[in-house]
């Protein structure tokens, strides 16, 4: 998707405008262009090649990428959230490359989301790229539009997906939730 920075800068100026500001004054002159630029860059992320993957000596062994932090925006205020994603699978025939777990997350992360879908993305690929049917995604985020608006309150959201020996064997779903820390 190509995002439309003239229209984004228009509209910039005009919010400026409608809180009472002068888009013209001098600290905010070039923000709405910095701000469509803010919008491109994110929207249009391009994560790379997120499906290179290795064979296996061993297998059946459980690997686990933790303490990945990505940003998002928040589909229902517009509002950035970080997350905190923890993925784990059993490896099979291939291993995925370790920096396509961050591509992947930000593959997902870059555009508006919600931290549940995020997860359940996340797990999509992974499964996809790594032919694992056991795989697990966990994520710890904190939403700035819980933290700046509304109840004005922080706290931390805990999502998971489970999938596999993570969901059928709980020893399975406790040995990954001791290597990510929960």
């Amino acid at each position: 998707m190509k995002v439309k920075q003239g229209i984004i800068e228009k509209a910039v100026r005009d919010i400026l405008w409608a809180i009472g500001e002068d888009p013209d004054r001098e600290g905010l002159v070039g923000t709405p262009g910095r701000v469509a630029r803010f919008w491109a860059e994110f929207i249009d992320y391009n994560p790379g090649t997120v499906d290179r993957t290795f064979e296996v000596v061993e297998t059946d062994q459980m690997v686990v990428v933790a303490g990945m932090k990505v940003w998002s925006l928040c589909e229902h205020h517009l509002l950035p959230f970080w997350c905190d994603v923890s993925v784990g699978y059993i490896a099979r025939d291939r291993v995925l490359g370790l920096s396509k777990f961050a591509r992947i997350a930000k593959k997902y992360a870059h555009g508006l989301q919600l931290q549940e879908r995020l997860v359940h993305q996340i797990a999509d690929d992974v499964q996809a790229v790594t032919g694992s049917d056991d795989v697990a995604v966990y994520g710890i985020g904190q939403h700035l539009c819980m933290v700046m608006r509304g109840v004005e309150t922080p706290a931390h959201m805990k999502t998971g997906v489970m999938r596999g020996v993570f969901l059928e064997k709980p020893e399975a779903r406790a040995e990954f939730m001791a290597q990510v820390g929960q």
